[in-house]
């Protein structure tokens, strides 16, 4: 019996790896394995910053230096800084790599082709079906989740992401002004880019305020919400608070659901923010 779903997951894993050629020194007859072939994919005719690449395919600084050196010595690839940051090095493809490139898209394309091609319609449908589920939910399982400060770039982006969606939402537009950065906030990431945010401050002793609670709109479905919630409330805990409270504005009506589910219980209003409707608390 597969209860948690870790057999049928290795079954596949062993299933796919095999049909799509992982296993082969040179994958896809490219005459490179397959970590050196997706690399240089990553790296793809726009270019991609060095660190970019280390947190996109969560490699070793070591490995990866290892492999852009080898696409390096077979002429595919060029390290050089950022012309508009010494600190920053972006790796970019000659024509050669620009070249091979195309060569391994164009046959990643017809492999992934051949493999459906014995399927009718309907079973095709059902599998994108169900990959594109098995994908979300295996990269929301593999998050990485830390504490940042306002000020730093995922931080900055998800923030400016969360502000963009309630200027979407709200009826008369959101104009977040000033926005104020006290207290202690969490960033998930997936692939090095932002996919979940929120805060902890503290505004009264032991009551802790959750703030700028945000989720991709990609990965909405998938759990992630709760999952961040669950993680500010631990570290509201860790804050030293017993109580958090938050509010949030009419519109929003699956935030409010899922507050429900949570265990939040509506209060009076406790601040004087103009675009909140509605105001919970919740005893941890």
């Amino acid at each position: 019996m597969d209860a948690d779903g870790a057999d049928t997951l290795r079954r596949f894993n062993r299933t796919y790896t095999q049909r799509i050629g992982v296993l082969d020194e040179s994958f896809l007859g490219t005459g490179r394995p397959l970590g050196v072939s997706r690399l240089l994919f990553e790296i793809g005719p726009d270019g991609a910053g060095v660190r970019e690449l280390r947190d996109r395919l969560g490699l070793d600084s070591g490995y990866l230096t290892r492999l852009l050196k080898r696409l390096g010595e077979e002429g595919l690839v060029e390290v050089a800084p950022d012309p508009a940051d010494g600190r920053r090095r972006v790796a970019t493809l000659t024509r050669a790599g620009r070249d091979s490139w195309r060569e391994l898209d164009d046959r990643s394309e017809a492999l992934a082709r051949q493999l459906v091609a014995p399927l009718t319609e309907r079973q095709r449908a059902r599998l994108v079906d169900a990959l594109a589920t098995a994908d979300l939910l295996v990269r929301a399982a593999t998050i990485h989740l830390r504490e940042v400060a306002p000020s730093d770039p995922a931080a900055v982006d998800a923030a400016g992401r969360y502000f963009a969606e309630l200027d979407r939402r709200f009826p008369d537009g959101f104009d977040p002004g000033e926005p104020d950065h006290a207290g202690t906030f969490l960033v998930a990431t997936s692939g090095g880019r932002p996919v979940a945010y929120g805060g902890v401050r503290e505004i009264a002793p032991g009551t802790g305020e959750i703030k700028r609670m945000w989720v991709h709109e990609d990965w909405r479905g998938a759990g992630l919400g709760s999952r961040m919630l669950r993680e500010l409330e631990a570290l509201a805990v860790r804050l030293g608070h017993d109580r958090v409270v938050l509010d949030t504005n009419g519109t929003l009506t699956e935030a409010i659901e899922m507050y429900g589910r949570a265990g939040y219980h509506p209060i009076e209003r406790y601040n004087d923010n103009p675009y909140a409707e509605a105001w919970f608390e919740k005893r941890l």
